[in-house]
């Protein structure tokens, strides 16, 4: 019973994020144009652009290799392997003794080093240009997500994601502590910059000395630019499940329960659409930071996250 319910909860994640996340930033385009006094396209809009463009004929730039060729695919991919990873349902799954901090990252890394790779592979100045700032803006994003759940697991002694969670159910005053709200502070900011929200990028501007993300996908048209924005989509609903996760883990299964786990896309669904609003209401009250502030604002959450790891390892040595 415990496997059929852990395989059901990685099947669910993996299906939720899937089809969840196109609807994500449907949402959270609805409610910013809300704010801004526009009606929206609609929550179902994302949907709609993927149809389009997967009946369209896949058009693929003279001189490219199999890096681009490849890049959507594999962006796709390793968001997915990440979604079966990261305890967005259950704790209790039979990946769960894989989900390691350091494997997810390095699976968000390698779908960015691939979506850079196809940047360069164009042998476009826009490619060349997005694919730098990409690696640039990568960075200094990695060890800051690194860091700020590292300083999570050190009460729980591992960094096993799931068992963080699982530990973190039990202790709920942790995240009120000095270390959590640092670590959620920086984990926060390297969300932003690693699905190329504002104030890092802006996603809907195609402005030639502003881009990052945009620039390196100018070249994709069909099949192969819907595959490109479902990756951006899922890598963002990925990363805000991971922050609910972390830091707001009220309502995901521990135990070998039908009803918690039935409960529990529910209340994941309902914490990211939160997160996914409040996110959106701050991008019509932010501005776009130049682009040469960018390296300040990353290292002020790097600073963060480790400041976050200090306190953390001070709070449970004292103890």
């Amino acid at each position: 019973m415990r496997n059929a319910l852990g395989c059901a909860a990685v099947v669910g994640q993996v299906v939720a994020v899937v089809a969840g996340a196109p609807l994500l930033t449907g949402w959270m385009r609805l409610v910013r144009a809300r704010l801004e006094g526009r009606a929206g396209a609609g929550v179902l809009q994302p949907w709609r652009d993927a149809r389009k463009l997967l009946r369209k004929e896949p058009v693929t730039p003279v001189g490219t290799g199999p890096p681009f060729r490849i890049a959507p695919a594999l962006l796709v991919a390793t968001t997915v392997v990440a979604a079966a990873l990261v305890p967005l349902l259950s704790t209790a799954t039979p990946v769960s003794g894989y989900a390691d901090l350091i494997v997810v990252v390095a699976l968000f890394a390698l779908g960015t080093l691939a979506l850079a790779l196809a940047g360069l592979d164009t042998g476009t100045a826009f490619g060349g240009m997005g694919a730098s700032r990409e690696m640039t803006v990568a960075a200094l994003v990695e060890p800051t997500i690194l860091l700020s759940v590292f300083a999570l697991s050190l009460p729980a002694g591992t960094t096993n994601i799931p068992a963080i969670v699982a530990d973190a159910l039990g202790q709920p005053a942790r995240f009120a502590s000095p270390a959590g709200l640092l670590a959620v502070a920086a984990l926060a900011v390297a969300v932003l910059a690693e699905t190329g929200r504002i104030p890092v990028d802006n996603p809907s501007t195609h402005l030639e000395l502003t881009m990052i993300h945009e620039a390196m996908v100018l070249e994709y048209a069909g099949p192969d630019l819907a595959l490109v924005e479902l990756g951006a989509q899922l890598r963002l609903a990925l990363l805000l499940g991971l922050l609910s996760s972390l830091f707001v883990p009220w309502g995901i299964a521990t135990g070998t329960s039908w009803a918690a786990l039935a409960a529990a896309p529910v209340l994941c669904a309902v914490k990211v659409a939160v997160l996914g609003a409040l996110l959106a209401a701050a991008e019509v009250c932010w501005a776009k930071v130049r682009l040469f502030r960018v390296p300040e604002l990353l290292a002020g959450s790097f600073l963060l996250a480790l400041l976050s790891v200090s306190a953390s390892y001070f709070l449970n040595g004292a103890s």
